[in-house]
């Protein structure tokens, strides 16, 4: 038996029937009755259903349209498949149980209701089902967007460890059995945090804070034993001083160079040997060092030191037991190498470049744009013999064997030649050499080999070979530097074997006269201490190389 639709009362009413005693309510599947008042089936057929609707009214108000839209299409019982909840007051509920009777006779009229309860019931189903679809599609996008949040977070937090470490600790303590192992791994990392923390130094100077990149920086500039000092410090600044980085260099200048440092902080040195001994410019000083047995070390000690000028000493020469220094004050100094005797005067407006002396007779060159000649002898000192107008800046100078001329390099910076030779008597041009000088091709270093001989070098990174007995216009032989530098210097064991000093890294090279390619090449340096070879020495044993910061010797016996 099934009870009437909605509506059905209110039919009987106004067709004037009769309406009986109500009759029992019916019974469920498990033989109860529904509860009263709620307009709707019981537990029977429809208390499935009452119990899916009763489930969506907490889930009604998370859901969106669509499901709403769904549960409309099944809409038959007293329900609202889309809100959950019981319809509106139907006219049966105020006709009262006479109006069921008389459904129950007019079955035309219950078709016209709308339709049986189990359609009604059927309906709701189906409202619930869609409305379930509806439901498990949304739970499933809030799912989905959760997991995506959280991979968007782990990434953003992947340079935050203590973070991470907390949210992922969260994340994985869900799973059985990966809370303790997780908690253990962070305790670890914290510890070892700790650890790290703790090594490196918290009080003491500020240097030890900077970065680690700062800090690299700084002492790739320490040389061995310097790093050698630092890691003795503390534990964390040895384990800083050991890194490859501030190694490879010092590794790099040891390996294969077959010079050995001799000395530190020379500042454009310029040096001389004599004997057993070698004299090198350091500031506005020259010190005597005595070599030892070897040949390729120095005592420790100087010699002497001669001082005078109040600027840098930027040439000097040994003769007649005499050191005559160029300083960048304007004066030359006059020292006597077995006393204390010193005399020094004003030579020039600007600062003096180079300066020669042989047979007592002293020639100096400066910035000033001028030569001028000078006697050595004690009581004339300071009395100028000549002075030239060389219209350029005088770079180096070079007495002839001979004593009759001496040869000047400038700057070339005008329309004649840099090399230029002069009269020692009278100060007179003589001739210039060669005619096809780039501009500031100047010429930083020239020497005589012999009385009619002599090599020079410069800016347009060639050394020439001149012999004045065959032309004065051409030069007999040049050798080009590789890499277009600029040589400082160049010396030669008046035979065979020629030596240069470049501006890049230190480099030294040996050539062979008979041959245009270089044998070898020694660099010196590397970055970030690059330094030109400022002063090139030769003997038979060895060869000397004097840079801004240190001397290396390169020993032919051992090489």
């Amino acid at each position: 038996m099934v009870s009437p639709p909605p509506g059905a009362a209110a039919v009987a009413a106004r067709a004037g029937l009769g309406v009986g005693p109500a009759p029992p309510p019916l019974m469920g599947s498990q033989g109860r009755s529904g509860p009263p008042g709620n307009g709707g089936p019981g537990e029977g057929e429809g208390g499935e259903a009452r119990k899916l609707q009763e489930g969506r009214v907490a889930r009604g108000k998370r859901r969106k349209g669509k499901g709403k839209g769904k549960a409309r299409a099944g809409q038959g019982g007293r329900g609202s498949g889309a809100e959950g909840k019981p319809g509106p007051q139907t006219a049966k509920e105020t006709a009262g149980p006479e109006a069921e009777a008389g459904a129950r006779a007019c079955p035309r009229e219950e078709a016209e209701g709308g339709g049986s309860v189990e359609e009604g019931a059927r309906g709701i189903i189906k409202g619930d089902e869609g409305s379930a679809g509806a439901g498990k599609e949304a739970q499933g996008r809030e799912y989905r967007k959760k997991e995506a949040w959280r991979v968007r977070a782990r990434r953003r937090e992947g340079a935050r460890p203590g973070r991470a470490q907390r949210r992922g600790g969260q994340a994985w303590a869900d799973i059985p059995g990966t809370g303790v192992a997780m908690a253990a791994a962070a305790g670890e990392e914290e510890e070892a945090a700790a650890r790290e923390s703790a090594a490196r130094p918290a009080a003491g100077p500020a240097l030890w804070r900077l970065p680690e990149e700062l800090l690299l920086l700084i002492c790739s500039y320490l040389d061995m034993r310097a790093l050698g000092r630092l890691a003795q410090v503390c534990r964390w600044l040895r384990r800083f001083t050991s890194c490859d980085l501030l190694w490879r260099r010092i590794a790099r200048a040891s390996l294969n160079s077959g010079f050995t440092r001799l000395g530190t902080d020379l500042q454009m040195p310029w040096m001389q040997l004599e004997d057993d001994s070698l004299y090198i410019s350091q500031a506005n000083f020259v010190l005597a060092y005595q070599f030892r047995p070897d040949g390729a070390s120095l005592n420790r000690r100087p010699l002497g030191v001669f001082a005078g000028h109040d600027e840098d000493v930027c040439h000097f020469v040994l003769a007649n037991s005499h050191i005559i220094s160029a300083g960048g004050d304007g004066k030359i100094g006059v020292h006597k190498i077995h006393s204390t005797f010193t005399v020094k005067y004003s030579a020039h407006e600007q600062e003096v470049n180079c300066v020669d002396c042989k047979g007592g007779i002293i020639v100096s060159g400066s910035r000033d744009r001028t030569a001028k000649v000078w006697p050595l002898a004690s009581g004339r000192l300071g009395q100028c013999l000549h002075t030239i107008q060389t219209e350029d800046r005088v770079w180096s100078i070079a007495i002839s064997p001979l004593l009759s001329s001496f040869v000047t390099g400038t700057a070339c910076c005008g329309h004649f030649s840099p090399l230029r030779i002069w009269d020692l008597n009278s100060g007179q041009l003589m001739t210039h050499l060669g005619s096809d000088f780039p501009p500031g091709a100047g010429v930083l270093d020239v020497m005589y080999e012999s009385p009619f001989t002599l090599l020079s070098c410069g800016y347009d990174t060639y050394v020439r070979y001149w012999d004045l007995r065959t032309s004065v216009r051409k030069c007999v032989m040049e050798w080009e530097e590789p890499h277009d530098s600029t040589l400082y210097c160049l010396q030669t064991d008046g035979n065979h074997l020629l030596a240069t000093g470049s501006s890049y890294y230190g480099v030294v090279r040996l050539w062979d006269r008979r041959q245009r390619a270089c044998l070898h090449a020694f660099p010196l340096t590397s970055t970030p201490l690059s330094s030109p070879v400022y002063c090139l020495r030769l003997t038979t044993k060895h060869l000397y190389a004097a840079l801004s910061y240190n001397l290396h010797v390169l020993d032919f016996q051992n090489p």
